[in-house]
């Protein structure tokens, strides 16, 4: 089995929560969060712009079984619909990788830390609602 590389950077350029972070901020902010956890970090693939599109990371679930895993700018870079958020914790475990979102400060790395995640993201679009 080959070694593992280290974590894939994951930006986009798509607004978050209705506001825009230019590309190279959120690879600033991954690359000090890859340091101060001590991870290799790799650089960005950045997802297309289309609402809706997941393609490049679609592409990255394929680069798994040679990465140590993903570190997401935000959680909320993730597809709104929870089975396919879902589908990706799983993979992203089943493959022994770990998946990491750095504005956040938080770790999924095993399947209790998958409720800390959906909690964050049931409690933003309940208050977005308001």
């Amino acid at each position: 089995m080959a070694e593992r590389a280290g974590h894939r950077g994951y930006i986009g350029a798509r607004p978050l929560n209705g506001s825009r972070t230019p590309q190279h901020v959120q690879n600033i902010v991954i690359r000090d969060y890859a340091r101060r956890k001590n991870l290799q970090f790799l650089l960005s693939a950045v997802e297309h712009i289309m609402p809706g599109s997941y393609m490049v990371l679609e592409d990255i679930m394929d680069e798994l079984p040679r990465l140590n895993g993903l570190i997401l700018y935000s959680i909320f870079m993730l597809p709104p619909d929870e089975a396919r958020r879902r589908e990706i914790y799983d993979r992203v475990l089943r493959e022994g990788c770990d998946l990491h979102a750095a504005v956040e400060e938080i770790t999924l790395s095993s399947q209790k830390d998958i409720q800390a995640v959906e909690d964050i993201l049931l409690v933003n679009k309940y208050a977005t609602i308001l």
